[in-house]
Parts: structure tokens; C-alpha cells; sequence
């Protein structure tokens, strides 16, 4: 009988511990987060790319490979198939002659924090859960919030006070108990720490549920598909908690378990960090498996501004295991982007979108990406949703003036 998800156990990609589904689980016992692995062998017989090519256009099309068992219990609101843009006219600006990107704007709530939500609500959902608590920069807080309100759970969600003010808005607008930190989101983790401990809450931090990654990790699966089960030369991340690189990897192993796409190419993997912050980055240059917390971290890409994530070394291996890269850009290549983009693209993204431009500029630039290479750039969010980081300022003309060219 053919299931609605293949899902087998969760295991921790330290220690090699394994846990059971059914239950609530927040990390290993051992500290690392822990990841879903399915029945691949199972899948292979059960599902082909053809039927899969006939099914709605939202994640859930590639239900068999995410953890929600039972359909009732999927929360949805049509996230997923986002489009893989050609950008010619910024490709040739850069001279790059297959320059993509995959839209994550155009995603209910405006940023690809959609599809973590969908898949960690759902599946939270599934599992009794009816309050928990996060901390977020922003987009995450008020996607899950989101999410949450369509589910009928409580959320507690601590957000530091300079985050974006339309993702307070969201957050706000849906209900949720929302609280401001005067600090960073890793601040804002110590409070949510404080919760779970005195109040049992479920911890919907990032990566400190096994489920959010599943929902990222679609994007991975989306570009293959897109691109005719192939896959690109180069796949560049805008990188705070990581989760989003983490799950793109983990999706093209598994797609190369299927046998879905090729075992012998893997796209280069390259996480896009701020100058202001850039722990993965300083790792990466130093060859260790792991970061150190980055000091008086800061950048108007706030999306990435997180001094310290918890799957740092499953980015590192993602990028080390991809003959990949990691590299930071400055708050001005950063804005400079954001305007290029929009200028020649007709496309309004989001900062940390722009950074991953920046970087494929730079890369270009050094060698390390090659002219005829197929590059696929991120953007995670809508730039209107920063508002704050993009300046307007206009000639004002008085009733009845004419416009002198």
C-alpha cells in the first residue's frame, strides 16, 4: 500500500543515535540537532519524477519524502514551486551566461520561512503540540506565527527590537504573543531557553526541531526538477542559522539515493555571509568544522545576522563535501546589488538575496566561477519587507508645474 510519507526515524548526524518520530524530540542527547532520514529504498518503487511532474504546485507534490504521515494534519497555504529566474541582463553585467534565481519572495509571507513553517507546524501539529516558543530575526517569527494562527496553536515569539518592523507586524497581526529584546536573536534564544525549561514548552528554535530543514530542503528538490533533474554548477546561500543550505544539500543526497539525479555531479555550495557577521565564513578560511560566536555582530541583511548557529558544522560539511565556498560581502556591494537587481531585472529582493549576487560578482570576478557555468542565486524575501534599508527620495513638483527633461 502506497503511504502518504516514507518517513522512517530521525538520527543524529554526530553521534548516530536514533529517535522515533512518533514522539516529540527537540535535539540528541549528545547537543547536535537531529535529522529525518525516510525509506528511500521503499520510495524508489513507490514514486517516479512522472507522477510527480502531474501534482499540485506546492512542496507537498514531494509529500513521500517529507515527515508529516497523516494529510489531515497538513498545514498549508500553497508554498513551493517558487520560479528559477533567468537573469540575463545581470548575468551579462557580471559575465556570467547562465545566471538563475530561485524567487523565494513570491511564497505566503514573503520569504522562504514559509516552507519551514509549513512543514514544522505540520508536523507539530500532528504531534499534539499546542504552544511553543521561538526566537527569530524576523521572517521566521511571523511566518510561523502565521502558520501557527491557520493550525489553532499559541506561539511565544521573542524578536530583537531592531528586526524589520513589517515582520513585527506580521507577527503581531496574527495573534502571537510577541516580545522585544533589546539585543540579538541570540539573546532572544537565552529567553526562549528560559521558557521551554519553566513552562515545557516545544522549541521551535532553529534546528532545535528536526522539521523545519524538511521544509527548506524542498527548494533543493525544486531546482533539480526545474532544471529537467539536473542540477546546477553553483548554488549560492545567503547563511545565518544555515538551515536553508543544510536542507538543499541534504535534498540532492537524497535525490542521488533515488537515483533521480546523478551521483557523479553535486553543485558547488557556497554560503553568502556579511562582512558585519560572518562566522561560517572565518571557519571555512581556517579549515575547521565548526564556528566561533562573532562579536558585536551587525548588518541590514538581518536575516543573516546570527552570531553563532547550532548546525554550523552541517554548513561546513555541506560546502566542504561540495568542493564548495564561503564568502563575505560588505553592506555596500550588498545595497549596490539590491539596486542592480532591480534596475536590470525588474526584481525587488530582499538584502540577503542581494548578497548572494555579491558574491557570484566576486567569485566570477577571482575565477572560482567560470563564464558558461549555470549559477543559481537565492533570494529568500521580498524587498519590500525592508522598507527601511532602501532610500527614495524624489523631486517634488507643485499643483500645476510642468515636468522640465
Amino acid at each position: 500500500m502506497q503511504m502518504y510519507s516514507y518517513v522512517s526515524h530521525l538520527e543524529c548526524p554526530k553521534c548516530g543515535a536514533e529517535y522515533s518520530v512518533k514522539d516529540v524530540q527537540q535535539l540528541c542527547t549528545c547537543g547536535s540537532p537531529l535529522l529525518v532520514r525516510y525509506h528511500l529504498d521503499q520510495v524508489k518503487s513507490a514514486l517516479s519524477k512522472e507522477e510527480i511532474a502531474s501534482r499540485e504546485n506546492s512542496l507537498w507534490r514531494y509529500h513521500e519524502l517529507l515527515p508529516v504521515e497523516d494529510p489531515k494534519h497538513v498545514v498549508s497555504m500553497g508554498e513551493g514551486m517558487t520560479p528559477l529566474l533567468k537573469m540575463d541582463r545581470l548575468g551579462a553585467e557580471y559575465g556570467l551566461t547562465q545566471l538563475l534565481m530561485k524567487d523565494e519572495g513570491l511564497i505566503p509571507t514573503g520569504s522562504f520561512k514559509a516552507r519551514g513553517a509549513a512543514v514544522g507546524i505540520s508536523k507539530a501539529k500532528e504531534l499534539g503540540i499546542k504552544t511553543f516558543a521561538m526566537p527569530t530575526n524576523g521572517n521566521a517569527g511571523a511566518a510561523w506565527s502565521l502558520y501557527a494562527a491557520r493550525a489553532g496553536m499559541e506561539p511565544y515569539v521573542i524578536m530583537p527590537l531592531d528586526a524589520p518592523l513589517i515582520t513585527r507586524k506580521e507577527t503581531a497581526i496574527s495573534g502571537a504573543n510577541l516580545h522585544l529584546i533589546d539585543g540579538l536573536i541570540s539573546d532572544a534564544g537565552k529567553v526562549v531557553a528560559e521558557l521551554v525549561k519553566d513552562q515545557g514548552f516545544y522549541d521551535a528554535s532553529t534546528l532545535k526541531e528536526p522539521y523545519r530543514i524538511e521544509g527548506k530542503k524542498t527548494m533543493g528538490y525544486e531546482i533539480a526538477e526545474q532544471l529537467g533533474w539536473e542540477v546546477p554548477d553553483v548554488i549560492l546561500y545567503p547563511t545565518g542559522g544555515g538551515v536553508g543550505i543544510i536542507g538543499i544539500y541534504k535534498a540532492l543526497r537524497e535525490l542521488q539515493e533515488l537515483g533521480w539525479i546523478s551521483k557523479e555531479r553535486m553543485p558547488r555550495l557556497v554560503a553568502v555571509q556579511a562582512e558585519g557577521c560572518a562566522p561560517i565564513v572565518k571557519a571555512f578560511e581556517e579549515g575547521k568544522a565548526e564556528s566561533e560566536f562573532w562579536e558585536n555582530s551587525q548588518t541590514d541583511a538581518f536575516g543573516i545576522n546570527v552570531p553563532k548557529a547550532i548546525g554550523d558544522f552541517l554548513v561546513l560539511e555541506g560546502i566542504y563535501e561540495t568542493n564548495g565556498n564561503a564568502i563575505a560581502v560588505s553592506e555596500e556591494e550588498i545595497k549596490a546589488e539590491q539596486a542592480l537587481t532591480a534596475e536590470l531585472e525588474g526584481c525587488f529582493i530582499c538584502p540577503e538575496g542581494a548578497a548572494t549576487f555579491a558574491a557570484a560578482r566576486r567569485l566570477k570576478e577571482s575565477g572560482w566561477i567560470r563564464e558558461d557555468e549555470k549559477v543559481v542565486c537565492l533570494n529568500t524575501g521580498q524587498g519590500i519587507k525592508y522598507p527601511e534599508t532602501v532610500r527614495a527620495e524624489a523631486p517634488v513638483l507643485k499643483k500645476g508645474e510642468k515636468l522640465s527633461l
